[in-house]
């Protein structure tokens, strides 16, 4: 087990009325192999102990699923290493006397709350303007009643690896929601039992999506680098189709 220190330059707000700076802390020998939130685990501890209010910070799951976790590591959201969510980055990833700068995800559509943590909600409202999708309940269907094409299936699959962090905001130079979007609407739109509302929940994400103060997609990629699922921007693709196709069928 090998020990660094690190020198972390942390983004401090009390609130999004309030003005923030960079407040500089000493991590102490830290153990490499702990994860990225462990060592502010550790930080937050030695502040505590000092009579300081410690860094907040969003986390649930610790395993790459939930989505909650997320910063800006040295100017990359979730950090610098690909498919990587900031709770499965390690500090193994650094090196001995590195200063690492943490900010909050910034955009407008993510408002800070205070430190590290943004008001995500607007995530939420999108998936919520895309409604349901019409299908009997009771116990599960047959898996063979619908067939669906290996290949479509696994798209559709793909697209639902989103775990809605926001990364893809972040890394956007317009903070747009498009992968995220192009993802949540992929994922229904592929599956037979997506289409009845296709057209509506097109339209419904679209409209809410940019209601949401979320900026426009440039085709930059960024996105598709920031993402800790790897989502492709075909998503983005299927998500315009989907839209031109609402679009001409707007009386339905």
């Amino acid at each position: 087990m090998q020990s660094i220190n690190l020198t972390l330059e942390v983004w401090r707000q009390k609130s999004r009325n309030e003005p923030g700076r960079f407040v500089t802390y000493q991590t102490g020998p830290v153990s490499s192999d702990l994860s990225f939130l462990e060592m502010l685990d550790i930080v937050n501890e030695q502040l505590i102990l000092a009579d300081d209010e410690p860094i907040v910070f969003d986390h649930d799951c610790r395993e790459g699923i939930c989505g909650m976790c997320g910063a800006v590591v040295n100017g990359h959201a979730h950090g610098p290493e690909a498919a990587t969510t900031l709770c499965q980055l390690h500090l193994r990833h650094f090196k001995d006397g590195d200063t690492i700068v943490i900010e909050p995800f910034r955009a407008r559509a993510f408002p800070l709350i205070k430190d590290l943590v943004v008001d995500r909600s607007a995530f939420d409202n999108i998936i919520a303007a895309g409604g349901y999708i019409s299908v009997n309940t009771g116990s599960a269907p047959e898996a063979n009643s619908i067939p669906i094409p290996m290949p479509t299936a696994e798209q559709a699959l793909d697209a639902a690896e989103c775990i809605g962090c926001g990364a893809c905001v972040a890394a956007c130079p317009n903070a747009a929601a498009m992968l995220f979007t192009g993802a949540r609407i992929s994922h229904l739109a592929l599956l037979p039992q997506g289409h009845p509302e296709r057209t509506l929940r097109a339209r419904a994400m679209l409209n809410k999506m940019d209601s949401e103060g979320f900026g426009n997609c440039r085709n930059e990629r960024d996105c598709e680098l920031a993402c800790p699922k790897s989502i492709s921007i075909r998503n983005i693709a299927r998500f315009n189709r989907e839209v031109i196709r609402a679009l001409i069928r707007a009386d339905d």
